[in-house]
């Protein structure tokens, strides 16, 4: 019953996902965190974060640690291929009909229609980490780790990869 629930779990998030990985992250948390409790909003977002920091897809990267956690080897296993059915599924059922539809109306007016939602999703889940961040780090950590950021990624442009790398040495440093 725990491997259907896996399974379950990063199958809808990710059918569900439009758009790619990141439309997915608060689906994923949402089953995991508030949905099935297998794991905290704080382990997530460390998870989450590590799981930025390190190459390929992030829904695959959150599927098989967080199907590890929860079952093993073998959940592991069940949470990718969860992660990946939805899109092998989606490209063998609509490739026919890609290329026939792909300046209709209709279809460019649906995938702009589904940006404000995603939009919606990433503002509650960094709202959930922001609160999450003041609680177990503090306004001052947080607050200077925002704003270091800020000025890092949008005045000086400097690269994510990198800004997450110092993140994660000062709160090695300065917070635990």
């Amino acid at each position: 019953m725990l491997y259907l629930q896996i399974f379950w779990a990063f199958f809808v998030a990710n059918i569900l996902g439009y758009g790619g990985g990141p439309p997915s992250i608060p689906l994923i948390q949402a089953e995991v965190v508030d949905h099935y409790h297998w794991i905290t909003n704080e382990q997530f977002g460390e998870i989450l974060a590590l799981a930025n920091a390190l190459p390929s897809p992030i829904a695959t990267k959150l599927g098989g640690y967080i199907g590890y956690e929860v079952g093993g080897v073998t959940g592991a296993i069940v949470a990718l291929l969860a992660t990946i059915a939805p899109t092998g599924i989606a490209m063998i059922a609509l490739i026919g009909f890609m290329n026939l539809f792909r300046n209709a109306p209709q279809v460019k007016a649906m995938s702009q229609s589904i940006r404000p939602i995603i939009a919606v999703l990433f503002a509650v889940l960094t709202y959930q980490f922001f609160l999450s961040a003041i609680e177990q780090a503090g306004w001052m950590h947080t607050l200077i780790l925002a704003a270091a950021a800020y000025f890092f990624l949008e005045r000086k442009k400097a690269h994510p990869a990198m800004v997450i790398a110092s993140s994660m040495v000062y709160g090695i440093i300065f917070i635990h």
